[in-house]
């Protein structure tokens, strides 16, 4: 993959760009202020940015605005944030598109090099990849979820895990149950959502996004 990485740290930011490296990635930029992250999203539209929130110049939104930017500009452009913060509206905006190829963790919760890796992966390839503490965030901000209220008590749990980013065979295997139940979990959730495979968006992005959002 080819990867831009965002970060005002020079350890932190030095320490990823190795780690990609030694996974066999290629960084093609590195950006250290929000002006300099949007020049190289622009520039080199890689398969994936990683992007810290809070940046030079003024140290408050300016990766998160710079991510939304570019997006604006190229629809779907790959971007996992990774930050201390969670910033409520600008995590909701970057879902809002139902394009998918967002992820959202904090980096107190990234453990090894494998989840973040793993997370990379998944946003790259057009899915999400969120911290359950920011989902939990988010989940906390007071909006409706009448949208939610037809699901089931598991089908809430499988949407949990999807929001997470899980694939339907994880999603089983946390669950202890058969990857053709978590079909059919999801297959009905969608239906209650009134989500249709119509081509117009990801379903799992979609899904991810009611969950979240409500009501």
């Amino acid at each position: 993959m080819r990867i831009v990485v965002a970060e005002d740290l020079y350890l932190l930011r030095d320490g990823m760009v190795r780690l990609i490296e030694a996974y066999g990635h290629e960084v093609v930029a590195t950006a250290a202020t929000g002006p300099e992250t949007l020049d190289a999203l622009r520039a080199w539209r890689p398969d994936v940015a990683v992007v810290d929130v809070r940046m030079p110049p003024t140290q408050t939104d300016e990766g998160l605005r710079a991510a939304l930017a570019a997006r604006a500009d190229v629809p779907g452009l790959p971007v996992l944030v990774l930050s201390q913060y969670v910033e409520q509206l600008y995590a909701r905006e970057l879902l809002a598109d139902g394009s998918g190829g967002v992820g959202y963790f904090l980096k107190e919760s990234v453990f090894d090099a494998d989840q973040f890796l793993d997370a990379l992966e998944r946003v790259a390839a057009g899915g999400t990849a969120m911290d359950p503490a920011v989902i939990a965030k988010l989940l906390s901000s007071g909006s409706s979820h009448r949208r939610l209220g037809g699901l089931t008590e598991r089908e809430h749990s499988v949407l949990a895990l999807m929001a997470e980013g899980l694939s339907n065979q994880a999603i089983a295997r946390r669950l202890f149950l058969s990857d053709s139940a978590i079909s059919k979990y999801t297959t009905s959730l969608f239906g209650k959502l009134g989500i249709t495979d119509d081509g117009t968006g990801n379903r799992r992005v979609l899904a991810v996004l009611a969950y979240l959002n409500g009501p």
